[in-house]
């Protein structure tokens, strides 16, 4: 479970609305009652529900969810529905809005992409990057899991993976026989991934004891070709990174890859979500 505190959540609101609602306000709304609701236009994963409610409730509404982060919906239907004071409702509208519409397209790229690897290869991993918009890496990680994906980093500090970056810092000779050395015994709990860019880098990457060997870029068939080539010889694991996208990915699942390395959901168009609000 991923948790957004309430201190974030206001934070959202005062980016949006630091001194509160001025045309609200001016109205004097603060005593009229309403009713606010949200409804999906179309077919989605919901996402963001929690955090919308909770936000809405720190302001004074009180929130009725009609599904959870992580559902499937079908076809259009609501989603939530609160109710308070009319300048609450309106100040908490458009922040509650983003927030399930931007995570529930993440959500449903990650599950669009998700289905099409696992019609090919039920058992495939759809990882999803650490390359978020700055700013949002616990939201898209919660849209990411609501949709059926994995995280393949949640940042630098919790995994191994060696770049050619890092290669090209490194001291000759046998720069990446000795990285990956040096890895493996000050880091023994963790699996050390290789990225490589070539078939060359793959084999030599296998054969200095990758654990895990991350295609920069490669095309399914040279994906095929190389799992194919390693399958006997070393028991190495193949993760497809770079360019994996809805439409490739039942490929690159039918490629032998155990791992599809993507960070296309987070760039998704966000859900359409109708918002009424009405005197209560």
């Amino acid at each position: 479970m991923i948790h957004i505190d309430d201190a974030t959540l206001l934070g959202y609101l005062k980016d949006d609305a630091p001194y509160g609602d001025l045309t609200s306000r001016t109205l004097d709304l603060k005593g009229v009652p309403a009713r606010m609701t949200f409804a999906a236009r179309g077919p989605m994963v919901v996402c963001g529900i929690e955090e919308a409610a909770r936000l809405l409730a720190l302001i004074g509404c009180e929130v009725q969810k009609a599904c959870a982060s992580g559902d499937r919906l079908p076809e259009a239907g609501p989603v939530l529905e609160a109710t308070g004071p009319g300048e609450a409702v309106l100040v908490g509208w458009k922040v509650a809005q983003m927030l399930v519409e931007w995570t529930s397209g993440v959500a449903t790229a990650a599950r669009r992409l998700t289905d099409a690897a696992r019609a090919a290869n039920p058992e495939i991993i759809v990882a999803c990057t650490r390359k978020a918009i700055p700013g949002t890496h616990l939201l898209s990680a919660k849209a990411v899991l609501a949709g059926g994906a994995t995280l393949h980093r949640t940042g630098l500090s919790d995994t191994v993976l060696l770049f050619p970056e890092h290669r090209a810092l490194g001291a000759a000779p046998d720069v990446l026989a000795g990285q990956i050395e040096r890895l493996k015994a000050a880091c023994p709990e963790r699996s050390v991934v290789v990225e490589v860019k070539t078939v060359e880098e793959a084999l030599v990457a296998a054969d200095s004891g990758a654990d895990v060997l991350q295609l920069e870029k490669f095309p399914p068939d040279k994906v095929a070709g190389l799992t194919a080539a390693l399958m006997a010889s070393k028991p190495v694991r193949i993760a497809a990174a770079g360019g994996v996208t809805a439409a490739n990915a039942e490929a690159y699942a039918r490629s032998g890859a155990a791992i599809l390395v993507t960070s296309a959901p987070y760039y998704a168009k966000p859900c359409d979500v109708q918002v009424s609000i009405t005197r209560h």
